[in-house]
């Protein structure tokens, strides 16, 4: 049994990870900003009010933590979505590195995963032109501040190019910066299957101070 930290619990594919992470016996403490969106009922769950952007809240959130997993995401409809989302991945990253905590597992995104040799999904004119600031935010966060963190045992797990609700079938592919694709030449995950990866990762650290992605 493992003791997480999970900020974003309530979110997308946050709430895919705590619903697996429960099931398989560990404890959680689910950081979010709205306690009152998480229904869920648990002997092993906590749910902590919590505003990941101050520091001294981070530090405090990973006490008694053996892994941190962030799902955060500030809000497809918040207008400062990218600057939100480098900002506070640089605290939360800080707070986890101040708290004594070694293992820091994020949510990343697909948008800087290879679709081609040279050629990241995010630059290949593919992503619309709304979403595209806070993707490249995201894979900012990844290829200039993770990428150089020595301090802690990190993992940056990117999705495939769609990742939607689906089926728990606990079989999948992983790889490394390459999108994956099936023989019709699809990217796809279920949230369900995403989560069960990543709390295998959990269980079984199989990855450290890397990049993964998940398909079909």
């Amino acid at each position: 049994m493992k003791k997480i930290l999970l900020v974003g619990a309530s979110g997308f594919i946050g709430s895919a990870i705590l619903k697996e992470a429960l099931e398989r016996g560990h404890k959680v403490k689910a950081a979010v900003r709205h306690p009152e969106k998480i229904t869920t009922k648990h002997k092993n769950l906590i749910i902590k009010q919590c505003d990941v952007s101050i520091i001294e809240n981070v530090i405090e959130a990973c006490k008694d933590t053996d892994v941190v997993i962030s799902a955060y995401n500030p809000g497809w409809k918040n207008p400062d979505i990218a600057q939100e989302t480098i900002r506070v991945y640089r605290i939360l990253l800080e707070g986890v590195q101040m708290s004594g905590v070694k293992r820091f597992l994020v949510v990343g995104g697909a948008g800087s995963l290879f679709i081609s040799p040279g050629k990241r999904l995010m630059d290949a004119g593919i992503i619309p032109d709304s979403f595209l600031p806070a993707v490249r935010s995201l894979a900012s966060f990844y290829l200039s501040d993770l990428k150089n963190e020595k301090a802690i045992d990190w993992v940056f797990f990117s999705p495939a190019g769609n990742i939607a609700p689906g089926v728990r079938t606990g079989k999948f592919r992983l790889g490394k910066d390459d999108m994956i694709y099936d023989s019709d030449g699809k990217s796809n995950i279920s949230v369900e299957d995403y989560a069960v990866a990543m709390v295998d990762e959990v269980e079984k650290p199989g990855h450290h101070r890397e990049r993964i992605t998940i398909g079909y």
